[in-house]
């Protein structure tokens, strides 16, 4: 009973996060849309052909930090479900040790091989874009 309820648990956490996270994504996605009224839309494009150097370094550091963010945030949370599960596996089974641990030592490298993927696209963007 006590399995049913948190193998539940997890998957509405999980459908949770992703939920929250793509209304996040959403909202950044969708916020200059609404910064600026019909009216004043011809103006800031004005502005913005006048100030384009300006506002793409603004630009790229908001898009560098939401980036950054995400893969670091998504690396956390998958490393640490990661431990927690090789953690819940070596406590069942002892004597499967060395293999959990070896298989969770790869795993992690892969996690943060996509970590560092995402600070090297970061760094382009920062640097040739």
């Amino acid at each position: 009973h006590t399995d049913d309820l948190e193998v539940f648990i997890m998957k509405l956490m999980r459908i949770c996060s992703i939920a929250l996270l793509a209304l996040l994504l959403a909202a950044l996605l969708a916020a200059p849309a609404y910064a600026a009224g019909a009216d004043e839309t011809e103006a800031v494009a004005a502005e913005t052909v006048a100030d384009s150097g300006e506002s793409s370094t603004g630009m790229k550091a908001i898009a560098v930090g939401v980036a950054i963010g995400l893969a670091a945030a998504g690396g956390a949370l998958g490393m640490g479900m990661v431990g927690g599960k090789a953690a819940d596996g070596i406590s069942r089974q002892p004597e499967m040790e060395s293999k959990i641990r070896t298989t969770l030592m790869l795993a992690l490298v892969f996690i943060e091989t996509a970590i560092i993927y995402a600070l090297l696209a970061v760094i382009l963007v920062i640097f040739v874009l």
